[in-house]
């Protein structure tokens, strides 16, 4: 019943949009993150993936390598084909001490196009539910194999993103399929994070904390933007600083002896929401909330 804290480089510099903090360099972003208090990184466009190269970075700022995302491509590749694409990556991860790997689907998505409201995202065709789900337990069976658990990413703009969404893969999916619970994705998508957790507990490895604006949620739904002008306007921020309910989720963690990482993953614009003042901000929050609800914190 040991939880760490962890974050994604998205504070500083934004994958979905490499503009967003592209002059700040991977250094800035392992100082800042050590100095707020965070015990790993995730993976970010800017981190070197060759693990002799990595591990030596990481070990140079005390830091761990929590995971990094994966874009799967199960719908148009077979099992076999996506475990050769998944080779190098698996490997990073498992090379460095990763047990889970954070996948999305991310066939026909399309939260990284600016002018495409999420209205316009894909969405599965009843007859393939089964078969994409028996393709990804095939595939976590394997890297389950190999030491690391898929934490399956529901997302804005992707074929997964809506509670009802993650209910159905969970149920079609062996267990080897872990799920990634974002509460500000799940928020988004006009989910309940806790009561999803409440279903879906015993998959849960992996959890990313992101908060939510309504004030900016409700703009988005009814000007129907997309997934990266919402960003830009500032729909996300870090736990502590929105609408979501972090003591209960946790509360109910600590019921279920959840041990793995809360990673505090916040897409905004450092030039408006300094990575610094915010990466501090959602490490406090997090350890405070940790503390009161009985989880034990380990770094």
């Amino acid at each position: 019943m040991a939880v760490k804290i962890g974050i994604n480089p998205l504070t500083w510099t934004n994958d979905d949009m490499p503009a967003l903090g592209a002059e700040t360099p991977l250094e800035v972003c392992l100082t800042e993150g050590k100095q707020a208090g965070y015990s790993g990184f995730e993976l970010g466009n800017k981190f070197p993936r060759e693990a002799e190269v990595l591990g030596p970075i990481l070990d140079k700022h005390g830091l761990q390598l929590v995971s990094g995302w994966y874009s799967g491509q199960l719908m148009t590749r077979t099992v076999d084909e996506e475990i050769a694409a998944i080779q190098s990556h698996l490997q990073l991860l498992r090379s460095l001490g990763s047990s889970v790997m954070v996948f999305a689907e991310v066939t026909g998505c399309i939260h990284g196009k600016r002018q495409t409201p999420l209205t316009c995202r894909p969405v599965f065709a009843e007859a393939d539910w089964q078969s994409y789900a028996d393709r990804l337990t095939q595939l976590a069976d394997y890297t389950l194999s190999e030491g690391v658990k898929i934490a399956y990413h529901h997302h804005m703009g992707t074929v997964i993103e809506t509670e009802a969404e993650i209910d159905q893969l969970m149920v079609l999916t062996g267990k080897s399929v872990g799920l990634l619970l974002d509460t500000g994705h799940l928020t988004y998508a006009g989910g309940d994070p806790l009561a999803t957790a409440k279903r879906h507990i015993q998959r849960i490895c992996h959890v990313h904390c992101k908060d939510i604006r309504p004030v900016i949620l409700q703009w988005a739904k009814n000007t129907d933007s997309s997934f990266l002008n919402a960003v830009l306007q500032g729909v996300f921020t870090v736990p502590g600083d929105g609408c979501i309910d972090y003591p209960s989720i946790f509360q109910l963690l600590r019921e279920h002896d959840y041990n793995g990482w809360l990673v505090v993953e916040a897409e905004q614009d450092p030039a408006i929401a300094d990575p610094l003042t915010y990466a501090k901000m959602g490490y406090h929050y997090l350890a405070e909330q940790v503390s009161k609800a009985g989880l034990k914190l380990v770094s």
